[in-house]
Order: structure tokens, then C-alpha cells, then sequence
């Protein structure tokens, strides 16, 4: 499972033309379902989101984590993560997971984070989806339960 974290200061999914889901200050994830991924994947992910310390104390120090500031989380599927570019000029997608159960194990996911004490909003899986954010920092990272 690979999952890009972006720290924001706002963000939003819309989905022919109404929103489905917007956060302030949080963090905008990107998350993406392997074949070999499973509940523990997600877990794994969650709880390390959770705790992941981004946020600025006092002195400027990333000492917090989204769950101390209280902020939000967007949570948008996205396969392309998996994306293969390495042979020709289209990405090959056969990496990513039947959608079936890329939705499960991303529903899994957005589940725990919820069991954590977070806020999660959402896009719909599988749409068409514009996302939008302002990036905080910017700070971006990503995560991947394999590596």
C-alpha cells in the first residue's frame, strides 16, 4: 500500500461538480492498493499517518501530528500510484489491485484512521475526481508498507 501525505491548510475532492469531501488544516492523502496488500497494510499505514509528527510546535520543530493538532483528513484513492513508466510512453497499471479490492482495503484504511479519532472525508472511489489543496510548507512524503 502506498499512500502520498501531503500537509495542508485546506483541501477538497469534487465530483461532477459538488463536493465531496473538504478539510482545513490536515493532511491530504493520496492512497494507493497493491495486489499483495491486506488488512494489515492498512493498519500499518493508518496508525503511521496517525502518529506521523509534521506539524510545528512552538519553536518551529515538526513535533506534532495531525492526531495533537486535531486536524483533518482528505483521503482520496488513487491507483496511478502505482503506475509503471519505466517502458514506453503510457503507464502500465497491472500493479494496482482488482478495484474490488483496492475499495475494501481503502475503506479498511479510512476505517482505522476513523478508529484513531480522526476526521476523515473522502472522494468516491472509482469517479472521476478534482482534487484541490494548498500544500502547508510544502511538505509532502510518501509511505509505502513494502519499503
Amino acid at each position: 500500500m502506498r499512500v502520498v501525505v501531503q500537509r495542508c491548510k485546506e483541501a477538497k475532492v469534487t465530483v461532477d461538480g459538488t463536493v465531496t469531501g473538504a478539510v482545513g488544516q490536515g493532511l491530504m492523502l493520496l492512497v494507493g492498493v497493491t495486489h499483495e496488500d491486506t488488512e494489515k497494510d492498512a493498519k500499518y499505514l493508518a496508525d503511521k499517518i496517525a502518529g506521523l509528527r509534521i506539524f510545528e510546535d512552538e519553536s518551529g520543530k515538526m513535533n506534532f501530528s495531525v492526531t495533537e493538532t486535531g486536524g483533518a483528513i482528505l483521503s482520496v484513492s488513487q491507483f496511478t500510484l502505482y503506475g509503471d513508466c519505466r517502458k514506453g510512453r503510457r503507464p502500465n497499471f497491472m500493479a494496482a489491485a482488482a478495484p474490488a479490492e483496492a475499495e475494501r482495503l481503502y475503506d479498511y484504511f479510512n476505517h482505522e484512521l476513523r478508529n484513531g479519532g480522526l476526521t476523515v472525508e473522502t472522494g468516491i472511489f472509482g469517479a472521476m475526481m478534482d482534487v484541490s489543496l494548498t500544500n502547508w510548507g510544502p511538505v509532502t512524503l510518501i509511505l509505502d508498507s513494502r519499503g
